[in-house]
């Protein structure tokens, strides 16, 4: 066993135009100065890392390296969450999409596809320089729209489905490999990889691709009504990343889990604070130490309530205070004998 990691804090949902949200080292100062350890980087504003210059160029990476130690901190991962996304999307949301792309590519599919791979071609280039040995993203979502199996989907649309998504999907894996760093998938609806099914039938076709990864989300499976805690024994191999968020579902006779279109505070499942939602986010905690857990505990904050400085200041010291230092050796150490053959048999009343 090993102690976690953390706490580290994903900055994705801090980010605005004004400081300290607006630039990489005012943000970092912020975040250690709430006491966090670790940063996980967004790659889809420039503000906060050049995606390109960090490829290219291992001064650049050196620089940032830095600059964040001067603040106690460092990056735990860089994450692409919204141009792995639009890796695969299924025609019907290109209009909703192109949102993360850049203006020029809006209302052009297919080139909005191929600048997403490079990013991503790029990420792994720029997680190497980094000294990274994972990366974040989403996988698409070719298959979404066909979710619930009513009307009988065709045969074999699932299966063609994963096919596609995986031939898209492998080039970009075989970049993180020679990088020497994995690919995590966040499982979250919206993209086809959203459970341990999706995942295993992905990774099937990939022949257990040996980057293919995990970025666990209780709150995602929480609201999916999936036993978060022994998806980690589950799938503890290839579990490599951890946001830590909280989720709520209040049971009602008027909506469920595919939430009735409502918005976010309306919804009977919602995303919460730590400690202010229903997960079991100590027996997480005890799992991922009982699992040899490698890597970081990371805070996604999308709380549906509270405000997003509140709930990263409490979300520091959660992190803390929930984080086990493992013990050193079992607690009966002291009382142990040395193996004695002999001893044994005259317990067991065979001398």
């Amino acid at each position: 066993m090993r102690t976690i990691k953390g706490p580290a804090i994903f900055l994705a949902q801090f980010l605005g135009e004004q400081a300290p949200f607006n630039a990489l080292e005012p943000i970092a100062k912020w975040a250690a100065d709430l006491g966090f350890l670790g940063l996980q980087v967004p790659v889809f504003d420039d503000r906060l890392i050049d995606l390109r210059q960090a490829a290219e160029s291992e001064a650049y990476g050196d620089e940032i390296t830095a600059m964040l130690a001067g603040h106690g901190l460092v990056i735990t991962e860089l994450a692409s969450q919204r141009i792995g996304h639009l890796v695969a999307i299924h025609p019907a949301y290109d209009p909703i999409v192109d949102v993360f792309a850049p203006p020029e590519l809006r209302g052009q599919p297919a080139a909005r596809q191929a600048w997403a791979v490079e990013r991503l071609l790029l990420a792994a280039k720029a997680s190497a320089n980094l000294g990274l040995g994972r990366h974040v993203t989403f996988s698409g979502n070719l298959l979404w729209p066909f979710l619930y199996p009513y009307p009988p989907r065709p045969p074999g649309l699932i299966e063609a489905g994963f096919v596609e998504l995986a031939r898209r999907w492998r080039p970009i894996l075989n970049a993180f490999d020679e990088a020497g760093c994995d690919l995590c998938f966040e499982l979250h609806p919206g993209e086809d990889l959203h459970d341990g099914a999706t995942f295993e039938q992905f990774l099937e076709i990939l022949h257990e691709h040996p980057r293919c990864q995990i970025l666990y989300d209780p709150a995602h499976l929480f609201l999916q009504q999936i036993d978060y805690l022994e998806f980690l024994d589950r799938y503890r191999e290839r579990i490599k990343v951890v946001h830590v968020k909280d989720a709520e579902f209040r049971r009602n006779g008027r909506t469920g889990t595919y939430g009735g279109y409502l918005g976010w505070s309306e919804r009977a499942g919602r995303f919460r604070s730590l400690g202010d939602g229903q997960i079991d986010l100590g027996g997480i905690f005890t799992r991922l130490a009982d699992n040899d857990y490698a890597g970081w505990a990371v805070l996604e904050w999308e709380c549906a309530l509270k405000h997003p400085e509140d709930g990263a200041r409490e979300g520091a010291a959660f992190i803390r205070d929930h984080i086990i230092r493992v013990t050193e050796h079992p607690f009966d150490a002291g009382m142990m004998r040395s193996p004695d053959s002999a001893l044994n048999r005259r317990t067991l009343g065979l001398d």
